[in-house]
């Protein structure tokens, strides 16, 4: 490399370390709205990324991968921590964790005798393997894994009562056993969340991005456990503000929960008024026709998803189910590029996949990195059971043998522009923009199960969830081809398949043309309906609103709507001018929790501009 390439590369890379420490650029600190750019050790976290990108680039990437970077075709996600060899996310065999006990590094655990202490670790697991991974964590068995230290809390309240010299009868003292647990239940659930929304990881930098999935276990002890979790919820932090963290994936299955007459129906209705109230739970569908093929009557063969959409569930080297397993990494796709550089639809399936091989060699390359690393330099992923097969690696071996238990994943960004540049208007608009948009989509699946075969690993397709990347896209884009309508015009990219925020459609409509896409794309998928004005007060809409998914094939649905909170005097629900309790005006008093891009929720302030006009733009469906 030539002397004043490598000056004109040392120079960018100053420059962001100087917009880091003169915090001029809010859209660098706020890339991600889970850390806090302008905390000392968020700055400190993007020193290390702008350094880790520079010498990912600059060490471990080959030349046509890093011209389609340049060239903005092609995004590696969280670039930073490739030199590190870590992995994306996990869904954590919480269960098989607490039975025995487990060694955080830092001193041993042993096994929990009750609910509060066994949610009190799955906090610390949480955060303990938030550092092993650059991604999110998940527990993907919530309401199974947990309901025998229910059992245990139960036995301990029995116990006591039994040997209290009470004389009661056995009936009465099981009955105040039960009600004394359901105490500790929620007790337990209360302080798990909030141990979620304060607990720290990646140098105090970050609230680990964490997950819980639950809904089916129709014990009493799991439907105490999810009753309780959805109530602890609902009542939000301390004061009021509603919990962030863990995001929440309610399982639906019918013969379960679907129903009137089906044991956990209530829990359901109780996960649409907390949906109403709090953002949460979203919901998953193990019906579907991609999930139902997986499930076995067991509680592991159930779909389980990262609150991000990934979803990882079929696997060529080992059981079929996402328990112990996640993502490697995975890179999207700029289809506007491709788009605006081809002149007709053959000339873009072409260079469509020229850059999908470029994103498959790129993955390669990152996965070869990743599998050099030995197991000691993630202790806790893999000697704490953690990942599939880790515990069966001595320290200095090689990853490799268990690291094929995860995907590695190509996304995409911008359909909905692209079909813009392609045939003048979006999916939402022209069927025959439609078709070819499901094409598009459909040839990019075939080309992901094609690399499986041929490179023997777990190859899939993401719906990209593009909070940072969005805006990044489509800043160079304009720079390159200016303003176009309906395709350079605005300061982000349409999310993967959906249609645009802006588009005036109603609900239905929507779930109808995004559901066939949630089929092809296996690594991870989302859509969600935005709703207006106060949903508490209408839930049999949100109800048909789930069902509707379902009927339309959705494997993972999210409902948003307006979601504020006065901090003034702690009122929370919808605000427009002032608030209508204490009538206070002042915007600074006023938090507006919104959901950035469908599946991770926060103060709008703390978002980069590309999410936050996006968000202004979005239409309520009717």
């Amino acid at each position: 490399m030539s002397h004043t390439k490598t000056t004109t590369k040392l120079e960018a890379l100053f420059s962001a370390f100087t917009e880091i420490v003169e915090t001029r650029n809010l859209d660098l600190l706020q890339e991600n709205a889970n850390i806090d750019g302008q905390s000392p050790m968020g700055q400190m976290s993007k020193f290390a990324s702008e350094a880790g990108k520079f010498y990912a680039k600059e060490r471990l990437m080959s030349e046509e991968v890093l011209q389609a970077i340049e060239e903005n075709y092609l995004h590696p996600h969280d670039l930073d921590y490739m030199a590190t060899g870590t992995t994306t996310c996990c869904q954590i065999p919480l269960g098989k964790i607490l039975k025995g006990g487990f060694h955080t590094g830092h001193g041993y655990m042993r096994e929990p005798s009750d609910v509060g202490s066994a949610m009190a670790l799955a906090s610390i697991i949480f955060q303990s393997n938030q550092n092993m991974q650059h991604g999110g964590q998940s527990f993907p068995l919530f309401d199974f894994d947990l309901p025998p230290y229910v059992r245990k809390t139960y036995e301990k309240h029995y116990n006591r009562l039994k040997n209290y010299p009470l004389n009661l009868e056995e009936e009465s003292i099981q009955e105040m056993a039960w009600e004394e647990t359901d105490q500790a239940v929620y007790q337990a659930c209360e302080a798990f969340i909030h141990n979620c929304n304060s607990m720290h990881s990646r140098g105090g930098a970050q609230v680990p991005f964490v997950s819980i999935n639950y809904g089916t276990d129709t014990s009493k002890e799991g439907r105490m456990l999810i009753k309780n979790v959805l109530l602890a919820t609902k009542a939000g932090l301390g004061h009021g503000e509603t919990p962030i963290f863990p995001i929440q994936v309610f399982k639906m299955k019918k013969g379960i929960n679907f129903e009137p007459n089906e044991p956990n129906y209530d829990l359901y209705q109780l996960a649409l008024e907390t949906t109403a109230k709090r953002l949460f739970p979203n919901f998953s569908f193990i019906d579907s026709s991609f999930n139902i093929d997986f499930y076995d009557g067991t509680p592991e063969s159930e779909v389980a998803y990262m609150g991000c959409r990934t979803r990882v569930m079929a696997n060529i080297h080992g059981d079929q189910t996402s328990i112990g397993r996640g993502n490697l990494s995975f890179t999207s796709m700029n289809l506007v590029k491709i788009a605006l550089t081809t002149q007709s639809r053959e000339a873009f399936f072409k260079k469509l996949d020229r850059y999908i091989e470029i994103a498959i060699q790129q993955l390669l390359e990152r996965f070869e990195w990743q599998a050099q690393k030995m197991a000691k330099n993630f202790s806790f992923l893999y000697g704490q059971g953690v990942w599939r097969d880790g515990e069966t690696l001595a320290s200095r071996d090689k990853v490799v043998s268990v690291l094929k238990h995860g995907t590695l994943s190509v996304g995409f960004i911008g359909l909905a522009e692209a079909l813009v540049a392609l045939t003048g208007q979006h999916h939402g608009e022209s069927e025959e923009a439609y078709e070819l948009g499901f094409q598009i989509i459909q040839h990019m699946r075939k080309r992901m199960d094609e690399a499986t075969e041929t490179y023997s690993l777990n190859f899939s397709l993401i719906a990209t969830p593009a909070e940072g990347l969005s805006g990044k896209f489509t800043k160079r884009d304009q720079a390159e081809f200016g303003k176009i309508n309906g395709v350079t015009d605005r300061c982000y990219y349409t999310n993967s398949y959906h249609i645009p925020v802006y588009y005036p459609i109603k609900a239905i409509d929507k779930i109808k043309k995004e559901g066939p896409f949630h089929s092809l794309c296996n690594g991870g998928h989302i859509s969600y309906i935005e709703c207006d004005g106060d949903v508490s007060k209408n839930i049999p809409a949100l109800d048909a609103i789930v069902k509707a998914m379902a009927q339309h094939d959705f494997g993972y649905g999210s409902i948003n709507h307006p979601v504020d909170r006065c901090s003034h005097c702690g009122y929370t629900g919808i605000i427009d001018n002032e608030c209508p309790s204490c009538h206070n005006q002042d915007e600074k008093y006023i938090e507006r929790i919104r959901r950035i891009t469908g599946y991770l929720v926060g103060d709008m302030s703390k978002w980069n501009s590309a999410k936050r006009k996006e968000e202004e733009e979005r239409v309520k469906h009717q």
